[in-house]
């Protein structure tokens, strides 16, 4: 039976994600769902999740802080091509540098900088809370189902600012646009949270959870 790793690195209440992937799990087939820290359980799981929330810089450095996770995860998605699915701050990292407080090295893995939301409209307050339709931009096997103007949940302060825009695949509009999801190959993130996002994050995760990239 597959095995789903959610990453539990200090970074976020894991618990509405670990919730939200058993019940689609249940509902598309899509096996055992694990929510663990342990290099071991990565290395051996046919799906990674890494969530994250709070600062870039501290995300980064608390997932470094566990010894051997994030080398299992490297191998286990770049060496490997193990389908991974980034969440919030877990997509930020994808990048190549986040500028919060300071300059910190990403994961280089989808070209890019994390940089501060600046919308146009002033009216607009940083961070960008709550609900936010997507444009999707290119079609995905994940995005099945999911259309233009649907629905998602944000909380953030920093957005992904990619350098290919073919790695963009869906984004939202506050005061300009601001990335939402961003894939290449087995890779994928979504700035925003699908396990609060209802209908549309409950139907990414159960795609994700049968994609075979």
């Amino acid at each position: 039976m597959p095995l789903t790793a959610l990453v539990d690195y200090d970074s976020g209440n894991l618990h509405s994600a670990e919730k939200a992937f058993q019940r689609m799990a249940l509902e598309v087939g899509g096996g055992d769902i694990l929510v663990t820290s342990r290099p071991e359980d990565v290395a051996r799981a046919d799906r990674i999740v890494l969530p994250g929330d709070g600062a870039f810089p501290a995300c980064r450095a608390a997932l470094g802080s566990y010894g051997g996770l994030f080398e299992a995860i490297e191998e286990a998605v770049i060496q490997k091509a193990r389908p991974f699915l980034g969440i919030c701050v877990g997509m930020q990292m994808l990048a190549s540098r986040g500028h919060e407080y300071r300059e910190t090295s990403g994961f280089g893995w989808i070209p890019g900088d994390v940089v501060k939301i600046e919308p146009t409209d002033r009216a607009l307050k940083v961070p960008h809370m709550g609900w936010n339709d997507l444009v999707v931009e290119r079609p995905h096997p994940v995005l099945t189902g999911i259309a233009t103007g649907d629905h998602a949940y944000f909380v953030h302060s920093y957005h992904f600012r990619v350098t290919d825009p073919a790695h963009r695949l869906a984004f939202c509009d506050y005061g300009g646009p601001i990335t939402a999801i961003v894939g290449r190959d087995n890779i994928l993130g979504t700035q925003f949270h699908p396990e609060k996002s209802q209908a549309a994050g409950l139907r990414l995760i159960g795609n994700f959870l049968r994609w075979a990239p």
